[in-house]
């Protein structure tokens, strides 16, 4: 087991640079959706990079434990289709493929699998705003036969160029190959473990998101109702990662059982449940950001409510105290030609005066309970 452990963290890639369509050496030329394609065999790899075409004859001439990961990027229905012929796929596969915007998941057709990914990356910023986008999906689908991978990526990132390297290189120490040698299954397993890893990453990041926004939400400089939108866009953000890793947990399990076992050696089935298990721990991640932040816009909800009644308490004590001299001076100003208080000398000082005490109790009740 602690072998298993070692290739599996030798094969972890650290730093990855993006696939840029049309640079040097792409085979097919430099308008190609063809990004890598090679042949290995039993688990290393044969020359350089070539066509597909070239692959499949590679591949048959090599014999048992031979086959070809062909990479691409973005390809159009016309640069997939030779490919798609070749190698047999389902026209359903072929056309989530080619079109994206497809939900994880993993799917059998006959000796096939197809699985479909969302490449999740952080997006960096020194603040969030209401308008902020802090996360970046993409797609990566998978074709995994007896003797082929093909992998289609949709977007700016998510690149299997470092990943590749990191196999090619990788060994166990025994025999000098690794994970390559078990076949596509353990291609398609470290695909997953990139993709999940990096769900890892983006969970971290979020999470000092959600602390500062708990933090801003709660600080009296803050203010009720000055970061309602921010809440609002970080939940949004969450609620577009939750919908790229949820739906994929079951998949993941599904490869580790056993009907599974005719397309997956039962040693990679191992590394699955591994992978299984950091996505679980991802989605608990997830779903307490979105819990938190539903209480947090919750709580700033009831922070502006606390804040209008508040205003709403000192707008009616202040009506009230200026209820008593209008009311007051109203009855003055009638005109009554018999009114005796009109003829006193002192009853104008008085009336002020009476008012002035007035409103001066009026104020100091309001203040002692809390209205003012």
């Amino acid at each position: 087991m602690s072998m298993m452990n070692n290739l599996r963290a030798a094969v972890r890639p650290t730093r990855r640079q993006p696939e840029t369509p049309g640079r040097t050496g792409r085979p097919g030329g430099p308008h190609t959706a063809v990004v890598d394609c090679a042949v290995y065999q039993e688990g290393r790899r044969l020359g350089e990079s070539c066509s597909p075409r070239e692959a499949v004859r590679k591949v048959r001439d090599g014999g048992p434990g031979a086959f070809s990961w062909i990479g691409l990027h973005e390809p159009t229905e016309e640069e997939f289709e030779g490919i798609a012929q070749r190698f047999g796929l389902h026209p359903l596969a072929v056309e989530d493929a080619v079109h994206a915007h497809q939900r994880p998941k993993i799917e059998r057709y006959g000796d096939v699998l197809f699985a479909v990914f969302k490449t999740v990356c952080y997006v960096d910023h020194d603040r969030l705003t209401p308008t902020s986008e802090v996360v970046d999906t993409g797609e990566l689908m998978v074709f995994a036969g007896a003797d082929f991978v093909i992998t289609v990526r949709h977007g700016g990132h998510g690149s299997l160029t470092e990943l590749r390297h990191q196999l090619e290189n990788a060994t166990d120490g025994t025999d000098g190959t690794g994970l390559l040698a078990k076949g596509p299954a353990a291609v398609l397993h470290a695909i997953a473990d990139q993709v999940v890893d990096d769900y890892l990453l983006v969970a971290d990041r979020l999470q000092t998101d959600v602390d500062d926004i708990e933090f801003d939400v709660f600080s009296p400089a803050g203010g009720p109702g000055t970061d309602a939108g921010r809440v609002y866009q970080l939940k949004r953000e969450v609620l577009e990662f939750k919908r790229a890793v949820v739906p994929l947990l079951r998949p993941m399990q599904q490869l580790t059982e056993p009907a599974a076992a005719q397309l997956i050696d039962r040693e990679v089935q191992t590394y699955f449940r591994d992978v299984a298990d950091h996505l679980a721990r991802v989605i608990e991640q997830v779903q307490g950001f979105d819990e938190l932040l539903n209480s947090l816009l919750q709580a700033n909800l009831a922070q502006v409510s606390v804040a209008q009644n508040e205003d709403m308490r000192k707008i009616t004590a202040w009506a009230a105290i200026f209820a008593v001299p209008t009311m007051i001076t109203g009855i003055y100003g009638m005109n009554f030609d018999n009114m005796p208080e009109l003829h006193y000398k002192y009853g104008y000082f008085l009336v002020l005066v009476g008012v002035l005490v007035i409103c001066v109790g009026m104020h100091r009740g309001f203040k002692r309970n809390g209205w003012l």
